[in-house]
């Protein structure tokens, strides 16, 4: 599909990467976006229609997807990051990651999927992670939320193949955002997030892959684990 011309809806769109797919689909000719955040209050692009959404409530995505009723390009991005022990922590954090990456990124589909096919097709783009296909200690539930939503990504895929909507997975090591303050080691600017992802839209790409390290680990799946994971012990 093209930029120019879409009706884009982005999901934690206040800060980071979303902020930066708001500006970007501004920049490539949309012809509108929704801005969308638990505080709408908090987003400062100028030109997007900005609007609430918590996409672990129900009623709010549906609220969002009877005042969009326009979109034809949706970017999942909306996500948290909680670390912790999956033995031995309390689980409240764990659940809180499924619901957020899984549960609810699969409501947003499942929402505005019909309202993408009835505007004549498009696409979707879910920001997955280099966490879909490892896990390093005290990152195991946001792994495993992510590695759910890596498959959730395939399976929407094949569902929507027939109804002229695309479906991208968007792979990425850490990127400079808030979420990752703190983090020592290389980040890719936000920004080529953006552009690598919609470039993929554009192309029909089931797969963008935005980062040296998320291709390193990519490739490490058909190798035996204990020679990649000797790296944590």
């Amino acid at each position: 599909m093209e930029i120019a011309g879409s009706v884009a809806l982005v999901t934690g769109s206040n800060r980071g990467i979303g902020r930066r797919f708001a500006l970007q689909l501004l920049e490539r000719g949309a012809t509108k976006v929704y801005a969308t955040a638990r505080r709408p209050e908090l987003v400062d692009v100028e030109g997007v229609v900005a609007l609430p959404l918590d996409i672990t409530d129900q009623a709010s995505i549906a609220a969002a997807a009877a005042a969009a009723g326009d979109v034809t390009l949706l970017v999942n991005n909306a996500g948290i990051s909680t670390t912790g022990s999956l033995l031995t922590d309390d689980l409240t954090d764990a659940r809180r990651e499924m619901d957020t990456h899984y549960w609810g990124n699969l409501a947003m589909i499942r929402a505005f999927a019909p309202v993408i096919e009835r505007n004549g097709g498009g696409g979707i783009v879910n920001v997955l992670s280099a966490l879909s296909w490892f896990v390093y200690p005290g990152s195991g539930a946001y792994a495993a939320a992510k590695a759910a939503e890596w498959n959730l990504t395939n399976a929407v895929r094949l569902e929507l193949a027939g109804k002229g909507i695309s479906v991208q997975g968007l792979h990425l090591g850490a990127a400079d955002t808030d979420m990752m303050d703190g983090y020592e080691g290389p980040k890719v600017d936000p920004a080529d997030v953006a552009r690598a992802a919609l470039d993929g839209v554009e192309r029909g790409a089931a797969e963008v892959v935005v980062d040296e390290w998320s291709s390193a680990v990519k490739a490490s799946l058909s190798q035996d684990p204990s020679a990649f994971y000797a790296q944590f012990a």
